[in-house]
């Protein structure tokens, strides 16, 4: 058994004090036995993309810089696995969203940098992030080979078969979604179980565990234009049939603990051989946009 650890987070404009309750909940999840632990998407301070401000690039860090090395130190500290999700200045004027895995000796194991950026109201991601590009590549760590792939990735159904196909033993998303003040809400309803469902569905058709850590609480939009986001926490593990093993409430900050079976995909591959069964001849128009 794979003991994770899920931190999801409610945030402020304060970064140190963001960063020290990460902290604080990296060795409280430590202590009581988790050996991966994993953080919501741009963790380290407020969802920023609600609006479009170049003086907010002063946030970007260097990949390895501060946030690899402060939680670097508390991995090796407590011999555990961190994921973690930063804003990356990779150079002047290139920046990535970038999702890095720090191993329980503090090194840095990998990063993936998310490929599909959305751009939506208050979600004006490709101002900051330029798309990833290395690819849908697990990364491997003492406690097993991570699939990262980071929130709007979710949604695409080739990312996650990509990484499987690669080797995950695990899928794993930070994640910042939430609702709209003006939604309705059974449109808030529709939202979080579509996003809920597909992910599972990612579980179901490669046979393998998924988690799924998202941030909590109001933040709201400093223009103006719009009423902030909710964002809806929801956090979830769920197993390799797309069993639920934990969900998070949406209102409140959670440190939890996950108990997860690695071994059951064996079993459930066998019982469910998607891989066997896939049709590899039939599938080159997969890569067009559109079938004509």
């Amino acid at each position: 058994m794979l003991k994770v650890g899920i931190i999801q987070q409610a945030n402020s404009a304060n970064l140190q004090e963001n960063i020290e309750k990460l902290k604080t909940s990296v060795r409280s999840l430590a202590n009581d036995g988790a050996e991966l632990i994993v953080m919501q998407e741009i963790h380290n301070g407020l969802y920023f993309c609600q609006t479009e401000d170049t003086d907010v690039f002063d946030q970007a860090e260097t990949i390895p810089g501060p946030s690899t090395d402060t939680f670097g130190t508390l991995a090796k500290e407590f011999g555990v696995v961190i994921v973690l999700s930063l804003f990356e200045k990779r150079a002047a004027g290139l920046y990535h969203n970038t999702a890095v895995v720090i191993e329980k000796d503090g090194t840095i194991a990998g990063k993936y940098r998310k490929m599909h950026i959305p751009d939506d109201p208050a979600y004006y991601e490709k101002f900051y992030f330029t798309p990833g590009d290395l690819g849908f590549n697990p990364i491997d760590t003492s406690v097993g080979r991570l699939g990262l792939l980071v929130c709007w990735d979710q949604w695409y159904p080739e990312a996650a078969r990509l990484m499987a196909l690669a080797g995950a033993e695990v899928l794993i998303y930070p994640t910042a979604i939430g609702w709209e003040s003006t939604d309705t809400e059974a449109e808030k309803k529709r939202q979080l179980d579509a996003w809920t469902t597909i992910q599972r569905g990612h579980a179901v058709a490669n046979g393998l565990p998924v988690i799924t850590v998202n941030r909590t609480g109001y933040e709201p939009d400093p223009s103006g234009q719009t009423n902030g986001i909710t964002f809806w926490g929801n956090s979830f593990v769920c197993g390799p049939q797309g069993e639920l093993l934990y969900t998070a409430p949406h209102h409140e900050s959670v440190n939890h603990i996950v108990e997860v079976n690695r071994m059951r995909t064996e079993n459930v591959r066998r019982w469910w051989p998607f891989f066997r069964d896939r049709r590899i001849d039939a599938y080159e128009e997969i890569t067009k946009r559109y079938i004509d």
